[in-house]
């Protein structure tokens, strides 16, 4: 069985709240590499509509509190071996309560249930089902917080197995945290595999570090060679070189 990548996404408000979603969200997020986009309703606009729907040639809504038009306010998703129900959230109180959303999952009778409005993203277990809120994609403001962190989730289902990649840019103009977190259909509980960076920049300053380190050891190497080539110097040269490093080693 073939594993269903599917994105989850909530609350973009793109331009209501929020101009658009993070460059480092937009290059992640390519056209044809999704089996399944998920939107849980207040996308903002017809573009950002469109924009998500090409992503995906499977892709569905539910309605947000700021929606118009004919959209449901609940849905169920069959998406391999998982029965996936969709809610807004705002229909909930208290907003994002687990025992108020465990209503809502025995309802639509889902093993996965996906809800938004908090614009926080987090997962949850309980008896034997799970709750995930993707967050806000674009970082809106909400009700209950002004400047929350752009966040969405990626899953990947494999009969019954899920593994569900939490994507959160706790700083707009930095590398975003991704933390990976793993379930079975009917399990008792989720676990966290780990927890990164997108380090990928800091891995390129390191590796031009470390090969200008080289170039100068090899440089130092050299000089070394070349001043041995005079005996009668050698005892001055190598205090010389010593008191250089010793000088280096002051001003680092």
């Amino acid at each position: 069985m073939n594993p269903e990548l599917v994105l989850v996404v909530g609350d973009m408000f793109v331009p209501q709240r929020s101009p658009d979603i993070n460059e480092q969200f937009k290059s992640i997020l390519i056209p044809n590499k999704l089996q399944h986009v998920l939107s849980l309703g207040n996308i903002g606009s017809r573009e950002s509509y469109d924009w998500l729907k090409s992503l995906s040639n499977d892709f569905h809504t539910v309605k947000g509190d700021y929606d118009d038009g004919e959209i449901p306010e609940k849905k169920v998703v069959q998406i391999g071996e998982f029965k996936i129900g969709m809610i807004h959230g705002h229909q909930v109180l208290p907003w994002g309560d687990i025992d108020a959303l465990t209503n809502v999952q025995r309802e639509l009778g889902c093993d996965i249930l996906l809800s938004g409005h908090t614009h926080q993203i987090s997962i949850k277990a309980k008896d034997k089902k799970f709750y995930i809120n993707p967050g806000s994609i674009s970082g809106a403001f909400s009700h209950l917080i002004a400047d929350p962190s752009p966040s969405f989730v990626l899953m990947v289902l494999q009969g019954e197995e899920a593994r569900v990649y939490l994507y959160i840019l706790k700083d707009k103009t930095q590398k975003f945290e991704l933390t990976t977190v793993e379930f079975t259909k009917g399990g008792e509980e989720y676990k966290i595999v780990k927890e990164e960076e997108d380090n990928e920049e800091e891995e390129e300053e390191n590796e031009e570090e470390k090969k200008e380190k080289k170039n100068n050891d090899e440089e130092k190497k050299d000089e070394i060679k070349e001043d041995n080539k005079d005996e009668e110097n050698k005892y001055k040269l190598q205090i010389f070189h010593f008191q250089c490093f010793n000088g280096l080693l002051h001003t680092f």
